[in-house]
């Protein structure tokens, strides 16, 4: 029991702070810094949208105010099967915008193969209908490929409960993730990229298996495997919220951890030396999915072991999920940082428990 529980502490550990840790500690021996500069290549949007009336006019009002030659811009808004107005708003756009119309929904990953079909740019890069984006994002992204070992850039997004400096659980982790993925570009590659706002070459772009859920981890992948580095770019933002239903938030994590195991078997090279991230893809995408095992033996195993330091780890474990089931059963109580962060934690962890499920289940219908 007592070698359980601490192989297990060892992998919960390093799945939530050793990886940070040793980026942390390459990034200070041997950090790879980007060579760039303002350029201005042909560039093509790339929009998926699925009944998306009530945004349009925002969103293309918003790409009117980027920073970047309207005359080497291409933007691309492909219809996904729309049962609303959408397709019909699009073609009053048709001076702005190339609009491809999916009868039926195809799934996202097949609509962005559809849009990349018809676009004409040097750079593809890819944003959400919901987010506003920064107008210095879309140069600030471009920039970065006047390195020519750049294949790939990911913005940043700002979630606004997070900016106005709230103690919210989640927007916590999410620091915590964003400077992960900093300290993997600036020691290589991140291995995924924000889907709201990125960009690749476009010949570096594979087309998606049709249902794909998550193409900001596979596109970013085909990058690093054709030799090129995925780089973060902090200066690229792209502007959300967290939602305000914590459901939503939930079924968002658990379509991710979803995601990330369905790449497993769409794409088997991604466990093999084919991989040049494999080490990262396994620290950073599936360890954190297998973490709820892992805290599993760690509270099963220190609660059978006779010994008065595991008793005590167990008593500590115990009042830690308190703290969480306190935030559960009164919400009001997240206010306080440690039960928020504590309720957040495993609210996480479950939602990794709900897509092991869907793995072994074979689901991949996890967008509603």
């Amino acid at each position: 029991m007592k070698i359980l529980f601490w192989a297990s502490l060892l992998t919960v550990s390093y799945t939530y702070i050793g990886y940070a840790l040793m980026l942390s500690i390459l990034a200070r021996l041997r950090s790879r810094p980007i060579l760039r500069k303002p350029i201005t290549p042909t560039v093509s949007i790339l929009i998926a949208a699925r009944n998306e009336e009530q945004r349009i006019d925002t969103k293309l009002a918003n790409l009117r105010e980027l920073n970047y030659p309207k005359n080497l811009l291409q933007i691309i808004v492909i219809s996904d099967g729309s049962t609303d107005r959408t397709a019909a708003l699009l073609d009053e756009h048709k001076a702005f915008v190339v609009s491809v119309i999916l009868p039926v929904s195809m799934g996202k990953a097949v609509a962005l193969n559809k849009g990349k079909a018809q676009a004409t740019g040097e750079i593809l890069v890819f944003f959400d209908m919901r987010q506003i984006v920064h107008p210095e994002a879309l140069a600030e992204l471009v920039s970065f490929f006047s390195d020519p070992e750049i294949g790939a850039v990911s913005g940043e997004l700002i979630l606004n409960d997070v900016a106005n400096g709230a103690t919210n659980g989640l927007g916590f982790y999410w620091k915590i993730e964003k400077i992960i993925r900093r300290l993997e570009s600036d020691t290589g590659s991140v291995v995924g990229v924000t889907g709201a706002i990125y960009a690749l070459r476009r010949e570096l772009y594979v087309d998606l298996p049709a249902d794909t859920i998550l193409d900001d981890v596979l596109v970013p992948m085909n990058v690093a495997r054709a030799g090129y580095r995925v780089a973060f770019n902090p200066k690229a933002f792209a502007y959300d919220q967290l939602f305000v239903e914590q459901s939503k938030e939930f079924s968002r994590k658990v379509r991710t951890l979803t995601g990330n195991l369905q790449l497993l078997r769409l794409t088997p090279w991604l466990l093999t030396k084919r991989n040049p991230l494999l080490v990262r893809f396994i620290s950073h995408k599936l360890l954190r999915v297998a973490a709820p095992i892992f805290l599993l033996l760690m509270l099963v195993s220190s609660a059978l072991a006779q010994n008065r330091f595991y008793v005590e780890t167990f008593v500590l474990q115990l009042i830690f999920y308190g703290l969480a089931l306190v935030g559960s059963i009164r919400p009001a109580s997240r206010k306080w940082q440690p039960i928020s962060i504590a309720h957040t934690f495993v609210i996480l962890n479950f939602a990794a428990l709900i897509a092991l499920r869907n793995f072994v289940t074979h689901r991949t219908d996890v967008w509603n």
